[in-house]
């Protein structure tokens, strides 16, 4: 494999080439990880914030970096941390799912999705800083129809959301 050569560095990002192909790396940070969040009452934990990328708000699962703040934090750690700060919630119980590329053609960067159960809220959430994180609960039952649902009236839906769910479903217990 041809060594990296950098083509443009921002604040967080690196515009990077390998060969002729050109591809997006995180400067500060070990990983992402993405949170199935299931509360004893069986609802699956969402999130909904501005994404500028995307140009408004986006519904997602809760998720972060990991190693950006604190350099060699563990990914479960990190998930641990992104779950209390997004939604308030801590859990009890935590399982790897699964770990995969988030756009292979366009960064180099891998998702891990936990499962996190037992939650019990431990503080309001809603992100740090300006993030502005709307916390969503909806039925495991339900979720499907709630996303459709939030489709039809114009909001945004992050497909590591549903990769989560599916992964949740197979290897884990939902």
């Amino acid at each position: 494999m041809s060594q990296l050569e950098s083509v443009c560095d921002g604040q967080f990002l690196r515009l990077v080439r390998r060969g002729n192909w050109e591809f997006v790396t995180r400067k500060k940070a070990s990983g992402v990880v993405a949170i199935v969040a299931i509360t004893p009452e069986n609802k699956v934990v969402l999130v909904e914030q501005n994404r500028p990328p995307a140009g408004g708000r986006v519904i997602e699962l809760p998720a972060g970096l990991a190693g950006d703040e604190i350099e060699s934090e563990s990914l479960v750690v990190a998930a641990q941390r992104e779950l209390v700060e997004e939604t308030g919630y801590i859990a009890k119980s935590w399982s790897e799912l699964i770990c995969g590329l988030s756009s292979s053609g366009l960064t180099d960067e891998a998702v891990t999705f936990f499962h996190a159960k037992n939650l019990c809220r431990v503080g309001s959430g809603g992100g740090v800083a300006n993030e502005s994180i709307r916390i969503h609960e909806v039925h495991v039952g339900h979720v499907a129809t709630w996303i459709n649902e939030q489709i039809r009236i114009g909001m945004m839906i992050d497909l590591k959301l549903l990769a989560g769910l599916f992964a949740a479903q197979l290897w884990g217990d939902i």
